[in-house]
């Protein structure tokens, strides 16, 4: 018996997606930049795949750009900031994804750009207080928030924060990996300047997603060397990856609402199980639905003998589960969201994530195993 409760690292793909994928392989091998019917054929796929996702975020084809995935998305978004837009300082927050903390780094280092941080409370939440105070220093800024923190699951206010963005005149980059084909998102109606989506988060391929700019900007390339997708992203596109972000994103929009309930129904009836089954439980960061990613609950568990090998001692009994972001597997260091919001990192703490794939039954067999290793010990 194995069971997947580490979607936030990735998800399965569904097995539409699959068939997609597997069809242009076989069937479209053309290179989209090629001018005979084999490359007009490739680049026919890629232009129908960003008009049907452009059409359920309402924004302009023009305005997605396909990338790698969401590191590639958010260094796209910050390093053109700072490089075509005169971006002089970036303010972000102690918990994000490493694609943008770490990213945020190397920018100070070889561009002398400043950071700055905003303060965030024991759940997670931004002090937009503390974020108007910074942005009145009327620096040319940046402001780097994700909407779904990827190991609490913390919401973002993303409406308040464009609008306090656009007060003081500074530009809004989202880190919305974690939302993007969980939450609907109107993108004209929200007018921030960039988004960015991993296909793999939602049941698509790993290796491809995209960056949304906003059409008001006006950005240079990112990567050099080719004329791609309208000269802002140099290399061979992943026709396949993409004609499968396409078809993934589709499922996920097309049955959004029942996807919500059933997840948010596992995630409610896991918190449950677990504060009926086991004394001094507690959770990180915001639980209530209307605050909180669905798709993530970050469990701290009473400490006992064995605490420090509670994942592994899980996963020997074929419960995949996670520690923080599957991106810094290995680390031996804290979880730095945990660090950030001031936790109790003595303590056991493990995030389960959850998919449209997950069910009751699954619950109530992980709900047994922790029994029996917690009691034990």
């Amino acid at each position: 018996m194995r069971i997947y409760l580490d979607n936030a690292a990735t998800t399965a793909l569904d097995p539409e997606v699959v068939d997609v994928i597997s069809g242009v392989l076989k069937e479209q091998f053309g290179n989209p930049s090629s001018s005979h019917a084999y490359g007009r054929d490739a680049k026919a796929l890629i232009e129908t795949s960003r008009r049907s996702i452009a059409k359920w975020f309402n924004c302009q084809p023009s305005e997605l750009i396909f990338t790698s995935g969401g590191t590639e998305a958010d260094n796209m978004a910050m390093y053109t900031a700072v490089h075509h837009l005169g971006v002089k300082r970036i303010i972000t927050s102690q918990i994000e994804h490493h694609a943008v903390g770490h990213t945020a780094d190397a920018i100070r280092s070889e561009l002398g750009v400043t950071i700055d941080f905003v303060r965030v409370d024991t759940k997670g939440n931004v002090d937009l207080s503390h974020l108007e105070e910074l942005l009145s220093q009327n620096k040319p800024s940046l402001v780097s928030l994700m909407h779904a923190n990827n190991e609490i699951g913390t919401l973002l206010p993303l409406q308040d924060v464009v609008r306090i963005c656009k007060k003081h005149d500074a530009y809004f980059h989202s880190d919305t990996v974690q939302g993007i084909g969980h939450f609907a998102y109107d993108l004209k109606e929200l007018d921030a300047d960039f988004l960015t989506c991993a296909a793999h988060k939602f049941h698509g391929p790993k290796g491809t997603g995209f960056l949304y700019v906003n059409r008001r900007l006006k950005v240079g390339p990112f990567i050099h060397g080719g004329a791609q997708e309208r000269g802002q992203r140099g290399g061979t596109e992943n026709v396949a990856g993409i004609c499968g972000l396409a078809k993934a994103v589709d499922l996920a929009y097309a049955e959004l609402v029942a996807h919500q309930t059933h997840i948010q129904g596992i995630k409610s009836y896991f918190i449950e199980q677990l504060t009926t089954s086991f004394s001094d439980i507690s959770f990180h960061g915001e639980t209530s639905p209307e605050k909180s990613l669905y798709t993530v609950l970050n469990v701290s568990f009473p400490p006992f003998s064995g605490s420090g090998m509670l994942l592994f001692t899980l996963d020997l009994k074929g419960v995949a589960a996670s520690g923080g972001s599957a991106c810094s597997s290995g680390a031996t260091s804290p979880s730095h969201v945990l660090s950030g919001i001031q936790a109790d990192i003595n303590r056991p703490n493990v995030r389960f994530s959850f998919s449209k794939f997950t069910t009751r039954k699954e619950i109530d067999q992980v709900i047994e195993i922790l029994k029996g290793i917690l009691t034990k010990n």
